[in-house]
């Protein structure tokens, strides 16, 4: 079992920024990656970034593309989602997902354990 844990939601202005982090404990190890997805109201949860299978490559969506950077520090088994330049059209609940190295990145079935997900909300 892992357990994820985000944390660093909240509300700010549109052109503000905001680092999400996602804590993982319990059986975590290097063959599982982690991503980020996020769902807004009325609308299928979407990939934002995520790591590659051994985590030497990463990868965006379109959408935030040189907006937003995952990164992470495995002493303290936690990857981080840092993003920049919001827009209102980023406001969902941010989650972080876990799946073993060989799923595909994007698709959030891929993914077997997830977080509870944080709250972003941007104004405009």
């Amino acid at each position: 079992q892992v357990q994820l844990a985000e944390s660093g939601g909240g509300l700010v202005q549109a052109g503000g920024s905001l680092r999400l982090d996602c804590a993982a404990s319990g059986r975590t190890s290097s063959s599982y990656s982690v991503g980020w997805f996020r769902q807004a109201p009325g609308k299928e949860r979407e990939f934002v970034a995520a790591f590659s299978r051994f985590g030497s490559s990463t990868y965006y969506a379109d959408s935030l593309k040189g907006r937003c950077t995952i990164s992470r520090d495995n002493a303290k088994n936690t990857v981080y989602l840092q993003m920049n330049s919001l827009k209102p059209e980023d406001t969902a609940v941010y989650y972080c997902a876990a799946r073993l190295s060989s799923g595909t990145y994007y698709y959030p079935a891929s993914y077997a354990y997830w977080g509870q997900g944080t709250q972003v909300t941007v104004s405009s």
